[in-house]
């Protein structure tokens, strides 16, 4: 208990002399290293009800900061045979109606975000474009499982997402080579039986990507989404994964969200003696800790930040909100921050493009201050949060201030630092970009 204290007072102080060093001389976050990684995932419906486009990343400035951008997602299927299959092929490559890039027309037959990704990485020569393969979905989960639990099926999968999306034979009578530069593989998440079918399935990919960059003499990036939480990442041996990828993108979000009924930081850097759930490991901290400890090298580790925020309702007027119990997920906000979604049908325009109660945009949370929100910074955990005395509505989220502090945290965590940074996802920054932004000063981009 005693050193327990000593370790808690001693966070306390540095996370005190953090800030202040930070705020007082911003200059510190500019000397990150030029190799620093700054990724953002592109989600392929962004097109829809969000109307965020490719183009909006060259309108706005953020390619000019993005090392990696990771387009999210492919399918993984085992159907007819373990391999990868486009998820939504409007999106990918159809839709003729997506604005150009470059301000060139698209000349077809490929269309939709891949032949605007193919004018980006024109226009931005050094970008990397990853595509990521899963996602939560339990139908990419099962095909992970099964494909990942054969030499035969790892085989055939990985030569399958090669042959479609690096090689760029991505439909009947349609090739885009060189589109997309490797693979970050989101199995959300290995359990238990899968932690040697898993490794098994990086070291196939790293193989078989080798052998195509002897012949092409390119080398192929390869990175898998690690958890946050240790009840997942404890199913991975992190060491040996490590040692097949070139990066991971390691969750720094969803520490606490709208599942619990009471509210607490989503994505905080540090712990804090006064939260309830005070030594559960449920901070960005801890997750880097225990995965340096298990092998991972500090370069090979990217922090994920999240552009939305978690939010709650019913909570009472006490310590800002935080640490209260609601009555449940926080109602969806109008883009605005001026009232609630009335219609969550995606049929109407104006709402939180996120469409999900309990959850919203650092687009729509950056409007709340202005209509009866309170900000409040928590300097313990470097987090922040918004709330509604009137509605007894919180809101937990990352702004520019929480954001360029986990960039000068990646600096300095270890002598070299870690290895960067990623946003999920880049539709929910504002118009400006501000939040990617932020963060590549923090790195020194």
């Amino acid at each position: 208990m005693f050193k327990r204290s000593i370790l808690s007072s001693v966070q306390a102080v540095w996370t005190s002399l953090f800030v202040l060093l930070a705020f007082a001389h911003p200059a510190l976050g500019q000397n990150g290293q030029q190799g620093k990684i700054l990724g953002g995932y592109f989600e392929e419906w962004s097109i829809y009800y969000a109307g965020y486009n490719i183009a909006n990343l060259q309108q706005n400035g953020v390619a000019d900061k993005l090392t990696h951008l990771i387009y999210a997602f492919a399918n993984v299927t085992t159907t007819p045979a373990p391999g990868c299959a486009i998820a939504d092929t409007w999106a990918d490559y159809q839709s003729p109606y997506l604005p150009s890039v470059s301000g060139t027309p698209y000349p077809g037959p490929l269309y939709g975000n891949f032949a605007a990704i193919q004018q980006l990485k024109q226009l931005h020569p050094r970008l990397k474009v990853l595509i990521s393969m899963g996602g939560a979905s339990a139908t990419n989960v099962a095909a992970f499982v099964s494909a990942s639990s054969t030499e035969a099926g790892r085989q055939a999968l990985v030569s399958s997402c090669i042959n479609m999306f690096i090689q760029g034979n991505i439909a009947a009578g349609l090739t885009a080579p060189s589109l997309f530069d490797g693979f970050n593989i989101d199995w959300e998440f290995p359990t238990a039986a899968d932690t040697e079918n898993f490794t098994a399935l990086l070291k196939e990919f790293r193989s078989q990507l080798d052998v195509l960059g002897e012949t092409t003499g390119k080398h192929y990036i390869l990175s898998f989404d690690g958890p946050a939480g240790a009840q997942n990442y404890v199913n991975i041996d992190l060491k040996q994964a490590a040692e097949q990828v070139d990066f991971i993108t390691i969750d720094g979000y969803n520490y606490a969200g709208s599942w619990d009924t009471q509210t607490n930081d989503a994505s905080p850097l540090f712990d804090d003696r006064q939260d309830p759930l005070y030594g559960q490991d449920l901070y960005i901290d801890s997750t880097v800790n225990a995965y340096l400890k298990a092998g991972v090298p500090p370069r090979k580790y990217t922090m994920g930040v999240p552009l939305y925020g978690a939010g709650w309702t019913g909570v009472p007027d006490v310590n800002h909100g935080l640490y209260q119990e609601s009555t449940g997920p926080s109602p969806v906000p109008l883009a605005n921050g001026q009232g609630p979604c009335t219609d969550l049908s995606g049929n109407t325009p104006g709402c939180d493009t996120l469409l999900t109660p309990g959850i919203a945009t650092y687009s729509s949370l950056v409007n709340l201050a202005a209509n009866g929100y309170r900000a409040w910074f928590d300097r313990q955990r470097v987090a922040v949060s918004l709330y509604d005395p009137a509605t007894e509505t919180f809101y937990t989220y990352d702004d520019p201030d929480t954001a360029f502090l986990k960039m000068l945290y990646v600096d300095v965590k270890v002598p070299g630092g870690l290895g960067g940074a990623y946003v999920w996802a880049l539709k929910d920054d504002d118009a400006n970009g501000t939040m990617v932004k932020t963060m590549a000063a923090g790195l020194g981009r």
